[in-house]
């Protein structure tokens, strides 16, 4: 299939404030050129980014769409009436991968519907890079989400998935809002068998990134400080343990 004029780009964006050259690859900074017309979840922080990856482009003719909580729902069918004129539109993500454990997942389906081109662009997923850095199961995982807010229903979650982790050998990743992210470990520490493997993978892509993997037993000897921090959080019980 030939790129359409009127396609639909899903742009990645950082996943922190570090350099973004050193992180997206050209094609996304010459497609962010090229664009008027953006959907993201904040139009302020949407901005700032454009005008990093493109200083010369004009904001002024900038038009966005913004995709959020608060966005009505019946005013979402009307998103991509841009690329219905024949216009390329760009979907952003407040960091990472649009689409992706990101609200841009209905505009996406909304784009197929509507037979729109959907074109993504290569850039960093805390995700799949937090699986890639784990050593757990890279070829049978699953990406979980949020948890329960609950204690008592997010320790039920917890012990749930650990029990398919070992029944299918396969890795379980989550996020947590991160200032909820120390209260979280305490209570995977505090629920998971201790020879379970945890990889917690904070700031990635930046340079205060850290990665590791310990037995669960290992970390309650660690101190590690995740309060605010975005964190992926990957464990895995082997039949070995």
């Amino acid at each position: 299939m030939t790129k359409s004029a009127a396609a639909l780009y899903l742009i990645p964006t950082g996943l922190g404030n570090d350099d973004l050259i050193n992180v997206l690859s050209p094609q996304v900074i010459e497609h962010v050129n090229k664009i008027t017309h953006f959907i993201a979840e904040n139009e302020k922080t949407a901005r700032r980014f454009i005008k990093q990856v493109a200083p010369n482009k004009s904001q002024v003719k900038l038009n966005f769409k913004v995709l959020n909580k608060f966005t009505d729902p019946l005013d979402i069918p009307y998103f991509l009436e841009a690329c219905l004129s024949g216009e390329p539109m760009g979907l952003m993500s407040e960091a990472g991968c649009p689409g992706v454990a990101d609200p841009g997942a209905q505009i996406v389906k909304l784009a197929h519907q509507k037979n729109i081109q959907v074109i993504p662009l290569v850039g960093p997923s805390s995700i799949l890079l937090a699986m890639m850095a784990s050593g757990l199961n890279g070829q049978n995982f699953a990406f979980n989400g949020y948890l329960p807010i609950d204690k008592g229903e997010k320790k039920a979650a917890i012990k749930r998935l650990e029990k398919h982790s070992f029944e299918h050998q396969q890795a379980q990743v989550f996020i947590e809002t991160p200032y909820r992210n120390n209260k979280f470990l305490d209570q995977l520490l505090s629920s998971l068998n201790p020879n379970t493997q945890l990889c917690i993978a904070c700031n990635i892509s930046t340079s205060e990134e850290f990665i590791k993997t310990l037995p669960v037993k290992e970390w309650s000897k660690q101190k590690v400080d995740l309060h605010k921090k975005p964190t992926i959080f990957i464990f895995q019980k082997e039949h070995f343990n």
